[in-house]
């Protein structure tokens, strides 16, 4: 006859094992981390949870549209890390951190692709919108002022008071284009604040899509 304890210290060592075997084979799963604590974030995107992770395929290689080099410059040029006093930028785990944050109920901010439509519809990060540059800043061709003033005072909560543009409730606001040598997010930008929005409510994810696809991180289809 087993002994009550004995019974009780099998099914513990039993159920240790359970576990340790569980939390080994979601280590196996995942080989390629973001870091040693993050694994993956979840966030919706048109009403869908989707996990944005690293690829786990050891020979996993970068889309072929990011392997160019030497893009001519101007206008494809190398912008720099402090785009200007007061905007934020970021890197691919402070993103993740945001993005997970936000999740949670914890933060509050849009994710904005500011790329044109054509780039933009190859794939995005999941959760993003798409604003492009054309649509704010004022040398475009395309540019229109009253599409300008919609997207502040319908997007990014900007109120107009007596004429004048109130930015004291305006969101938080994180752009991104194609890398490190696209002017198109810090075009965006330098249109914001030369609008007057606050610049430390701006952040700025430099590496953008061509570091997020060397990362092997999940991308989306807007469509």
């Amino acid at each position: 006859m087993c002994h009550p304890a004995s019974r009780w210290l099998t099914a513990l060592t039993l159920g240790g094992a359970l576990l340790g075997a569980a939390t080994l084979a979601a280590a196996e799963e995942m080989k390629v981390k973001v870091t040693r604590d993050i694994g993956s974030v979840t966030v919706e995107h048109n009403g869908q949870p989707v996990e944005i992770k690293r690829s786990q395929d050891p020979d996993n290689r970068i889309d072929e549209d990011y392997t160019k080099t030497s893009r001519e410059c101007p206008p494809f040029c190398v912008q720099p890390i402090q785009l200007l006093p007061g905007v934020h930028t970021i890197g691919e785990i402070e993103l993740l951190k945001m993005l997970e944050a936000r999740a949670n109920g914890e933060d509050e901010f849009l994710l904005i692709d500011s790329r044109t439509p054509d780039w933009f519809n190859k794939g995005t990060i999941p959760s993003a919108i798409n604003i492009p540059w054309t649509r704010l800043y004022p040398g475009s061709s395309s540019y229109d002022p009253f599409v300008a003033e919609a997207l502040l005072l319908d997007e990014f909560g900007v109120k107009k008071d007596d004429g004048l543009f109130d930015f004291r409730q305006a969101k938080k606001l994180v752009l991104f284009c194609n890398g490190p040598w696209c002017g198109q997010s810090p075009t965006n930008i330098k249109a914001l604040v030369s609008y007057g929005y606050p610049a430390d409510k701006i952040y700025w994810y430099r590496g953008g899509m061509q570091l997020w696809h060397v990362m092997g991180l999940t991308t989306v289809d807007p469509s």
